[in-house]
């Protein structure tokens, strides 16, 4: 499953990838199942479809997301013990949401620039939707991954830029610290120097980790370095 799931985004248009990118269409080449799904709190679909994730950022939309694990598992070709699910900053906030917070359903993981907290996010987008820390205590308290960790179990993978300023490291290092004082196995990389989003050969690098990291723990390593140049 690859997730965003956050306000002012829709992954499922008219355009000829459907916003999935190439990445995707790669990772089916490769034989997985790729599944992608728009829950409430994106954009597209008019103000109360969107709005509905005010101050409470995380638990509308991973409710949708659990229903489309509830499609997928209807379908006579998908493998239900082996569900994988990666996304990218809000969708990072979304991976490492679902992981823990539905411990059991995902076999592995990979959370890219992942928010944690949101208290530690930018005002002018994280007070937008969830008003301030003062003003809504109980919606952060919710939000927050930290108090989940003991609660992983598969394999999960966190990648952020040392230099990210849109979703600060001390997001995935404040998460990493609770996995390991919850005594929780995950498994880290960064890239030196990188901000929010890898661009250059850290992007080809990025991908050929994430589908390696599947390959490895998702696939059981069956096709683990075939057709790299495709990235």
């Amino acid at each position: 499953i690859y997730v965003y799931g956050g306000p002012h985004a829709q992954m499922i248009n008219k355009s000829w990838t459907g916003s999935a990118g190439f990445f995707l269409n790669y990772m089916a080449q490769k034989g997985y199942v790729v599944f992608t799904l728009d829950n409430r709190g994106s954009a597209g679909r008019g103000f109360e479809f969107e709005s509905i994730i005010h101050r409470q950022l995380g638990d509308v939309e991973m409710a949708d997301q659990m229903a489309g694990v509830r499609y997928l598992k209807s379908l006579g070709f998908v493998d239900t013990t082996r569900i994988g699910v990666h996304g990218w900053s809000y969708g990072g906030f979304m991976t490492v949401s679902l992981m823990l917070r539905q411990p059991g359903v995902f076999k592995v993981a990979c959370a890219g620039g992942p928010v944690i907290d949101w208290q530690w996010y930018e005002v002018m987008y994280g007070e937008r939707y969830m008003d301030t820390p003062m003003k809504n205590p109980e919606g952060y308290a919710r939000s927050s991954l930290l108090g989940y960790a003991g609660n992983l179990e598969g394999k999960m993978l966190l990648i952020h830029g040392t230099n990210d300023d849109v979703v600060v490291w001390q997001n995935s290092l404040s998460l990493l610290d609770e996995c390991i004082k919850q005594g929780r196995q995950v498994d880290y990389f960064v890239y030196p120097g990188a901000g929010h989003n890898m661009v250059g050969r850290a992007r080809v690098h990025l991908f050929e980790k994430i589908a390696g990291y599947f390959d490895d723990y998702l696939y059981g390593g069956l096709i683990r370095g075939s057709d790299r140049a495709m990235i």
